[in-house]
């Protein structure tokens, strides 16, 4: 396996768990170069590993920065370099030290912006990402347990400053998170709760959803009858737009909830447009979804779910 250590209090502390428990892991660092200790960070975890005779690869993040959606620019390139390592060097699995205050946040941003069940459901324990799972197994331990393990037993981590930066949303609901609790009565547990049992909800559409997709997938594209899509349940139809837009486009997350909403109107009437690097088009009473600027012919077989095959 291979293992995203930042030099942070989170993944110190997987680092060292990993090692006690006698895991065959290498160490992956990436060097954003956005802070003055970022080389001090990456030469602490390559004497880390080395110490605990683990493989580091440090890499960097070199280029030109946005000057918006930093955050966002930063965590696409990092896991861009760490997958593309993973399969260059046959890694099935890269394990990240995301934990359950993480999980809290990610789901109290997703509320506000209006998401539904998926959203909600925040961080899974296992996903996919470039064609490498991606495994996080402290999204119930918490930051203050992490750091416990690390003060005790005298391991050394670094703290971002960026995490006290107010101009972004997940450091401001760190700070005011706390207001939940004292004074709604919501706590840490119920809301992880909350996740938990929102997560059942969404393994069972996911799974309802892949048998869909399986009926509707060409090699490359999508095309079924305009009934096949609208006599599904609303939360049902988008989630089957999005996962296919997902699939063919090669994205690694789906469009969001307000751009597949509007899509699903578009599909309505007669239509072609583009989403998550996919062309949309209504066909008559089909409707097809291929890459966006694929030239594709297309043979129509007829069937209940009138697929096609290319």
């Amino acid at each position: 396996m291979a293992v995203a250590v930042s030099g942070g209090v989170d993944s110190m502390c997987l680092l060292y768990w990993l090692v006690e428990i006698g895991a065959d892991i290498v160490c992956l660092h990436v060097n954003h170069g956005l802070r003055d200790a970022a080389q001090t960070e990456a030469t602490y975890v390559q004497d880390t590993c080395k110490k605990l005779n683990v493989p580091c690869h440090v890499f960097n993040w070199t280029g030109n920065k946005p000057v918006s959606g930093l955050e966002a620019a930063a965590r696409a390139a990092r896991y861009k370099m760490m997958t593309d390592f993973c399969h260059e060097n046959g890694i099935e699995y890269l394990v990240t030290a995301h934990q359950a205050d993480d999980q809290i946040e990610t789901f109290l941003m997703n509320l506000g912006r209006g998401s539904g069940v998926f959203g909600l459901s925040a961080m899974q324990s296992v996903a996919e990402r470039d064609g490498i799972k991606i495994v996080r197994p402290l999204l119930k331990v918490s930051r203050g347990e992490l750091k416990n393990y690390c003060d005790t037993h005298n391991i050394k981590y670094f703290t971002d400053e960026m995490n006290c930066d107010e101009r972004y949303t997940r450091v401001r609901i760190r700070q005011k998170r706390h207001v939940l609790n004292d004074m709604l009565g919501i706590s840490d547990g119920r809301i992880l709760l909350a996740i938990e049992n929102l997560n059942r909800v969404r393994h069972t559409i996911e799974t309802d959803i892949d048998k869909l997709v399986e009926d509707v997938m060409g090699n490359g594209f999508a095309m079924f009858r305009d009934s096949f899509l609208f006599d599904l349940a609303a939360d049902i139809r988008l989630k089957f737009i999005g996962t296919l837009i997902q699939k063919i486009g090669g994205d690694n997350y789906q469009p969001r909830l307000n751009s597949l909403s509007l899509a699903i109107e578009k599909l309505h009437g007669d239509c072609k447009f583009t989403l998550g690097h996919c062309t949309l088009r209504r066909l008559g009473e089909r409707i097809l979804i291929v890459r966006e600027g694929a030239k594709t012919t297309f043979r129509i077989r007829h069937g209940k779910n009138g697929k096609v095959k290319k």
